[in-house]
């Protein structure tokens, strides 16, 4: 798989640093040389990529947006933007294994946690040493949290879990994990807490890792909790703020998965460009049609509009404003943006874009993730109705 590099400026409408214009061509090298080769084996085999995730963490991307004095890279969401569409272009398993380990996993303990969580455990995940993981979602409580049914009982100096968790990206490989359990079950979300759960703990073990569609290289796993027995001190925030604050996680992980939906409709649409150029038909490169040139008209228009929606939520992000409308907005619109450029590819392609030797049909499978996880796109109008009728004054 060839990587192409286009000019910045064709891409970003925003105006990037040179340090930003520096690593988004570093990403994209190292995805080219150390992914690329790979993405169809890593994805036929359902093989979780160590290898290339502890070089991303050797290279920084796995503490992007956490300060230096945790051993993060300091960087902005703009930057964690950046390399997660790098990464995605390539391969959208690495993208969400890239994203759940810093929007989610690790982002939580930095948000909510005490000082002495954060020197524990940051350092050790910025670095790759540990890969983070972050459980919300349950057989009955997907987008519903309140229905949690994972508890958290309290005795003497400890915190006793029972329950499970579902659809957890890196479940199977995190070091540590972030999970959200009830600690009073009476007051729905606000009985909520949130707490840290380490790799080996006893009463804690992986589930059923699950047979995707499409982010094939990613893990995506079950969580169980049998009288797992955890410290006291693994309590994240103040007992009852775990939704609070997971609400708060989020805000950063759409634009995340917005960048991951950039990405694979990015990659999508280099192939078609590529392909159009070169296949052939009544005697001329199917490019020269003024219906295939059409297709790829609104294809880069709508890949422009949701990037510069991410970017937007990004900057307001890094300017420390609350983005709760804005990173919807751009989780939904990329996402559904995504899905219709990877769909057009695969027409684009015609037959080949059926078939596994061409790339269309894996960046088609793997986006439909990007309208479902960190909230649905249902979900999203949801968020972003209340939002806007919060500031709209009432005409009654």
């Amino acid at each position: 798989m060839s990587v192409a590099l286009q000019p910045v400026e064709s891409l970003y409408p925003f105006v990037l640093t040179e340090d930003q214009e520096h690593l988004r061509r570093e990403i994209r090298e190292f995805a080219a040389r150390e992914i690329a080769p790979h993405v169809m084996e890593w994805d036929e085999a359902s093989e979780f990529p160590m290898d290339a995730v502890k070089k991303l963490g050797a290279m920084g991307l796995l503490g992007v947006i956490f300060p230096p004095e945790y051993g993060g890279a300091g960087l902005g969401y703009v930057d964690y933007m950046l390399a997660i569409e790098e990464l995605s272009a390539v391969d959208g398993s690495i993208g969400i294994i890239v994203a759940a380990h810093n929007s989610l996993g690790t982002n939580h303990i930095f948000l909510a946690g005490n000082e002495a969580q954060k020197r524990k455990y940051i350092p050790r995940m910025a670095s790759g040493e540990w890969l983070a993981a972050w459980g919300l979602t349950e057989p009955g409580a997907g987008s519903d949290a309140s229905n949690s049914r994972t508890t958290a009982v309290k005795k003497d100096d400890r915190y006793i879990l029972n329950g499970s968790k579902t659809f957890i990206t890196n479940g199977r490989y995190a070091d540590v994990i972030v999970v959200i359990a009830a600690t009073d079950k009476s007051k729905g979300t606000h009985g909520l807490s949130a707490f840290v759960v380490e790799k080996g703990t006893k009463g804690f073990r992986p589930g059923k890792k699950e047979n995707k569609l499409g982010l094939r290289a990613s893990d995506t796993s079950e969580l169980i909790f049998e009288d797992c027995e955890i410290p006291a001190e693994n309590l994240l925030g103040a007992e009852g703020d775990g939704f609070i604050d997971a609400m708060r996680v989020l805000d950063g992980g759409r634009i995340s998965i917005a960048a991951l939906s950039l990405g694979i409709a990015r990659g999508a649409l280099d192939a078609a460009l590529k392909y159009v150029k070169e296949r052939r038909q009544f005697g001329k490169a199917i490019a020269e049609f003024q219906g295939i040139q059409w297709k790829l008209a609104d294809m880069a228009t709508e890949l422009d509009a949701a990037r510069l929606l991410t970017q937007r939520a990004a900057v307001l992000k890094d300017a420390g404003r609350k983005v709760t409308r804005e990173s919807s907005m751009a989780k939904l619109f990329s996402s559904e943006v995504a899905v219709r450029i990877c769909n057009e590819a695969v027409q684009l392609f015609g037959g080949y874009g059926f078939i596994k030797d061409y790339p269309a049909e894996k960046f088609y499978r793997d986006v439909k993730l990007c309208t479902i996880g960190e909230g649905t796109s249902e979900i999203q109008r949801m968020v972003i109705a209340r939002e806007i009728l919060k500031v709209t004054p009432s005409r009654g």
